[in-house]
């Protein structure tokens, strides 16, 4: 597809209206082990993200398990699509058991040629309010390949963190998030769609998974701190069940740097800013 037929969608827009239901944060709270926020409580970061997805049909999705393309998003045709990272700025917290509301905006696309083939860019704007107010303003960097074998190992090795989790990414754990997060993409519970058509070794750990339990582990460790943005970027996939772990410190006053891998090396890089 020409750029100039890219560029047209550049400015689309999508919006989705949502009740942060009690029955739903207490599900997202069981699939990662936490304490079920109470009505009004604050949402944990990164929680929107078990909200806001299309309810789109089985005869509306593509092969991968995606929402079929050339919709809102524009098409990439044979291509394997990955969150490649993105930038989360939090305003207000979003409150459980009200309705809110999420803008989505195309705000860039993009093809650049790697080394591993022509890869297509797309940059979506989800700005999250509740009552009227912006609660959150997040971009989300989307990624489209050619079909390639993935990159398994970063070359980077682990830092030595401040703190230190570990997480065992059981085929549950990587099912039940998909089922909450409502995503289809079959690499993270389909074994043989995942190593036959993708290419990996296994499943696939979330990319989104992985940023939600490396700021929860920067939470835990500075309960006082008060998150206002959250960078993060994929380097390489993590397949389940191979352990990995999510660790951090801080480097300056207001801002610390976050890491989420295992012996093969790095596997996602992000750095918070707080007060």
């Amino acid at each position: 597809m020409s750029d100039n037929a890219l560029a047209a969608w550049i400015g689309r827009t999508e919006e989705i209206h949502e009740h942060l239901s009690l029955d739903q944060v207490t599900r997202i709270a069981a699939t990662l082990g936490e304490r079920v926020p109470q009505a009004a409580e604050p949402l944990p970061a990164l929680w929107q993200w078990c909200f806001f997805q299309p309810a789109v049909e089985e005869s509306g999705l593509g092969g991968d398990g995606h929402p079929a393309r050339g919709g809102f998003l524009p098409p990439a045709d044979n291509r394997h699509r990955m969150w490649a990272g993105g930038r989360v700025e939090f305003h207000t917290a979003l409150k459980v058991g009200a309705r809110a509301t999420r803008i989505s905006t195309i705000t860039h696309v993009q093809q650049k040629q790697g080394k591993t083939g022509s890869l297509l860019f797309v940059t979506v704007q989800h700005d999250y309010l509740q009552g009227g107010q912006l609660a959150i303003r997040e971009e989300q960097d989307i990624v489209y390949r050619e079909p390639t074998p993935p990159k398994l190992a970063s070359g980077d090795p682990l830092p030595e963190g401040a703190w230190q989790e570990s997480v065992t990414p059981t085929p549950t754990l990587l099912f039940r998030y998909s089922a909450v997060t409502f995503n289809g993409h079959r690499i993270h519970y389909d074994w043989p769609y995942a190593t036959e058509t993708e290419g990996y070794p296994g499943l696939v750990v979330h990319g989104p998974l992985m940023a939600t339990l490396s700021l929860r582990a920067f939470c835990r460790a500075n309960p006082a701190a008060r998150l206002r943005r959250f960078a993060y970027r994929g380097v390489r996939p993590l397949i389940a069940p191979h352990p990995f772990e999510v660790s951090g410190r801080v480097i300056a006053a207001g801002k610390a740097e976050l890491w989420v891998g295992n012996a093969e090396g790095v596997a996602q890089k992000g750095e918070v800013t707080f007060d």
